[in-house]
C-alpha cells in the first residue's frame, strides 16, 4: 500500500481504539508508518482523513453484514418464510453483528455529535444519507440496494436508518438494554395493528421484502345483561 491507504487504514485502526474525539494526527502516523505532512498531502487535514476513514468503516459494517447474508442464510429464511421471518432473521444478523463493530458504531456516534461545530463532517453526513438509506433497505429486504427506488429509500430507508440510529445510543449506553428482532416486530405489531385509526394493511404500498405486520388480535367484548 501507499501513503494514502497506509494513513486510511491506520485512521480506522485509531477510530477502533480511541474513538473519533481523542485521536490526534500523531495517532494515526503512529498506527499507519506515515509521516504529518503525509496527512496534508494526500489528504488536506487530518479531520478530512478522519471523515473518510469513518465512512469507509461504517461501509466495511455493511458489507460485514453482506458477506455474512451471503455465506449463511439466516435461521427462519427458508423457501417458505415470509416477509416477518425474513425481517427477524436478517436484523437479528444485523444486531449480532453491531457487537461486533461497537467500536466504529460508538466513533460514528461521538462524530455525530459534533455536527452542530462542523459544517464539513455535517455534509458529510447529509451525502452519505441517500447510499446509506438504500443500502439498509438491501440489506434487511434482501435485494440488490441498486433496485431500491427513491422512494423506499426515503420511506423504509429512513425507518431503517431510525433503527439504527436509536441501537447505536443504546449500544453505548448498555448493549444489554438493546431490543431484539423480535422485540421491534411485536412492537410495530402493536403500533401499527392495534392502532385504532390505523392503514388498513391491504392499502399499504407494495414495498419489496417489507416485513409483514399481523392483524392485532380482537379486543375482548364487555358483557352484556
Amino acid at each position: 500500500m501507499g501513503h494514502r491507504e497506509d494513513l486510511l487504514a491506520g485512521a480506522k485502526r485509531c477510530l477502533e481504539e480511541k474513538g473519533w474525539s481523542r485521536t490526534t494526527a500523531r495517532d494515526i502516523v503512529a498506527a499507519s508508518g506515515a509521516n504529518l505532512a503525509s496527512i496534508g498531502y494526500h489528504y488536506g487535514s487530518k479531520d478530512a482523513l478522519m471523515r473518510e476513514a469513518l465512512f469507509a468503516s461504517m461501509g466495511d459494517w455493511a458489507d460485514d453484514v453482506q458477506r455474512s447474508l451471503e455465506a449463511d442464510v439466516p435461521a427462519g429464511e427458508g423457501p417458505d418464510a415470509g416477509l416477518r421471518e425474513r425481517f427477524e432473521s436478517r436484523w437479528t444478523r444485523v444486531l449480532e453483528l453491531f457487537d461486533k463493530h461497537q467500536a466504529v458504531w460508538r466513533s460514528q456516534l461521538e462524530a455525530i455529535l459534533q455536527v452542530q461545530h462542523d459544517p464539513e463532517l455535517r455534509a458529510a453526513f447529509g451525502r452519505a444519507q441517500p447510499e446509506g438509506r438504500q443500502g439498509l433497505v438491501g440489506l434487511i429486504h434482501g435485494i440488490d440496494e441498486r433496485d431500491v427506488d427513491e422512494e423506499t429509500a426515503r420511506v423504509m430507508g429512513s425507518f431503517y436508518m431510525t433503527l439504527v440510529s436509536g441501537m447505536v445510543v443504546q449500544m453505548a449506553i448498555d448493549p444489554g438494554i438493546m431490543p431484539s428482532a423480535q422485540d421491534l416486530v411485536e412492537a410495530m405489531r402493536r403500533i401499527v395493528g392495534d392502532a385504532p385509526d390505523g392503514p388498513d394493511a391491504s392499502d399499504a404500498p407494495d414495498v419489496p421484502g417489507a416485513p409483514d405486520v399481523p392483524d392485532a388480535p380482537a379486543a375482548p367484548t364487555a358483557p352484556t345483561g
